[in-house]
């Protein structure tokens, strides 16, 4: 949760949707601005209203061959402005709100991106578990391919067994040593992956605190699921305050039919020099009411568009909604079937490792052949794969029911035992 880059993405998010809201509230406030600005020219009104505004005006000004080509004149012009929206029919107002819930929105995104993200380290960590049982199940089966062969190796010395089964035997443990190289091979993969899930670097080495082991978990009913997800998923609520703040650009749209009301003032100071005084100064303040008439159909267009996002985003929230239900029922089901095949899978092995021992003995005793004793040792290597998978299954089941049902966080029995 303090690694991972796509948590920091999702937060940046919230940040950025926080942030809105504030510029949305700016709206709502007067606007101050200064303005410093030099001008020199011989344009006759530019003249005429430079030395008027510095208040420097003369009755020789007042020549027709001052007025019709005056010389080059400068002006010092420091202003101060401002404007406030006092009234624009409500749509500052929505925009606000309509922040609000796109960061309400962000925030239950941010939340589905942690559930998400702790299935994927359940996942991960539970994956570094099963290889390394897999690793202990190649390194007994590797033993046992091993012994096989030894044994093999006597009978033949003996004279008992031809060679063809000899080599039988020890093409089984080339097999069985390829095996366990595949598996250690998958030991350091799955804890890169855990590492990535984790947000540090691979070469991370973390040591699991506990090997895969067989619990049990307690699983409500699918209605209860169902009702809880649909209830709780963070992606359902991100869609719902979408919704609601697309109902407010609908409004917003509607607020651009309605009148403007504006006030606005202004200071300005005029002199002929920069640091030098010898100017004038005015100020002009007024209230502005603006209604637009015609834009050309721009305005229907726009409230046209957002009824038809609306419209969309309610759709997709009944598809989402719909996608919930489904995949709650998946994930549930799968919880009910990994663990009646972990149950299956562990009466299995007891009875695969008996049979190998007898037909071992069988083999001793030369009443079978290295192809049936072989073929019990595969029977016993994959009751304990299955079963160690099923294990496996039956977690990472769990936490996807759980992630399903928009109910997985650091206190879930999966996550925290």
């Amino acid at each position: 949760m303090e690694k991972n880059p796509l948590r920091k993405a999702a937060l940046a998010d919230t940040k950025a949707a926080l942030a809105g809201i504030q510029e949305a509230r700016s709206f709502l406030m007067p606007r101050v601005t200064f303005s410093e600005t030099a001008t020199r020219g011989d344009d006759p009104v530019y003249v005429f209203g430079s030395k008027l505004r510095q208040q420097r005006f003369t009755m020789n000004d007042l020549t027709l061959n001052q007025l019709n080509t005056p010389l080059p004149y400068g002006n010092f012009s420091t202003r101060f402005g401002g404007t406030w929206n006092l009234f624009d029919s409500f749509a500052s107002w929505h925009a606000v709100s309509r922040a609000k819930e796109m960061n309400a929105a962000s925030t239950h995104q941010l939340e589905r991106t942690d559930q998400e993200i702790l299935f994927r380290v359940v996942q991960a960590y539970y994956g570094v578990l099963l290889t390394a049982k897999q690793v202990e199940v190649a390194e007994q089966s590797e033993k046992t391919a091993k012994s096989i062969m030894d044994r093999s190796q006597v009978r033949f010395d003996s004279g008992l067994v031809v060679e063809s089964d000899l080599l039988t035997a020890k093409v089984r443990l080339a097999s069985r040593e390829q095996e366990l190289i595949r598996a250690k091979s998958n030991l350091e993969l799955a804890r890169a992956q855990l590492d990535t899930a984790m947000g540090v670097p691979m070469d991370a080495v973390f040591q699991p605190a506990d090997p895969l082991a067989d619990q049990s978990l307690a699983v409500p009913s699918l209605a209860d699921v169902e009702q809880k997800a649909l209830t709780s998923r963070p992606d359902l609520k991100r869609i719902e305050s979408e919704q609601s703040a697309q109902q407010l650009s609908v409004a917003i749209a509607k607020s651009s039919f309605g009148p403007r009301l504006n006030a606005f003032a202004g200071w300005e100071m005029d002199n002929p020099t920069l640091l030098a005084g010898g100017g004038g100064n005015n100020w002009l303040g007024g209230i502005e009411l603006q209604v637009d008439l015609f834009q050309g159909g721009a305005k229907k267009a726009a409230l046209s568009r957002e009824h038809a996002i609306a419209e969309k985003i309610a759709a997709l929230k009944q598809a989402a909604s719909d996608a919930v239900r489904l995949e709650v029922r998946q994930a549930y089901y799968d919880v009910d079937s990994n663990r009646q095949q972990v149950g299956v899978a562990r009466s299995s092995i007891a009875q695969a490792q008996e049979s190998l021992r007898i037909n071992q003995d069988r083999y001793e005793g030369g009443l079978i052949t290295i192809t049936d004793l072989l073929g019990a040792e595969e029977v016993a290597r994959d009751s304990q794969t299955d079963y160690w998978q099923a294990v496996y299954q039956f977690h990472i089941s769990s936490a996807n029911l759980e992630l399903a049902s928009g109910t997985l966080n650091l206190q879930s029995p999966v996550v925290n035992p």
